[in-house]
């Protein structure tokens, strides 16, 4: 069993900045990949971006060159930082992990709001 808390979500203008946390606890060892997922309201949950045991990244369009995502030596947190956010970026951004590397998401946080005003 793993265990996933995000931190790091807020208002912030368009524009601004916000970096997300997540803290991995439990059976760390067979983690894989992690990934950060976002739901707008109304809308389904959708892959924001995603890292690998050896570092591959992976994002999504409407999120590439604005977002970028890591993960601390001891690969048990990881981060999105984001960057000239936009009101579309307005979601819960939720931490997740995934069976194997690109299987479906086993484990799931809690979430983190992110709203971003105009």
């Amino acid at each position: 069993q793993v265990q996933l808390v995000e931190s790091g979500g807020g208002l912030v203008q368009a524009g601004g900045s916000l970096r997300l946390s997540c803290a991995a606890s439990g059976s760390i060892f067979s983690i894989n990949a992690m990934g950060w997922y976002r739901q707008a309201p109304g809308k389904q949950r959708e892959l924001v971006a995603a890292i690998t045991s050896g570092g591959r990244t992976n994002y999504a369009d409407s999120v590439r060159g604005r977002f970028t995502i890591s993960r601390d030596n001891a690969k048990t947190t990881m981060f999105l930082q984001m960057d000239n956010l936009k009101p579309e970026d307005t979601g819960v951004y939720y931490c997740s992990i995934p069976s194997g590397v690109a299987g479906p998401v086993e484990y799931w946080g809690q979430g983190t709001q992110v709203t971003v005003s105009s």
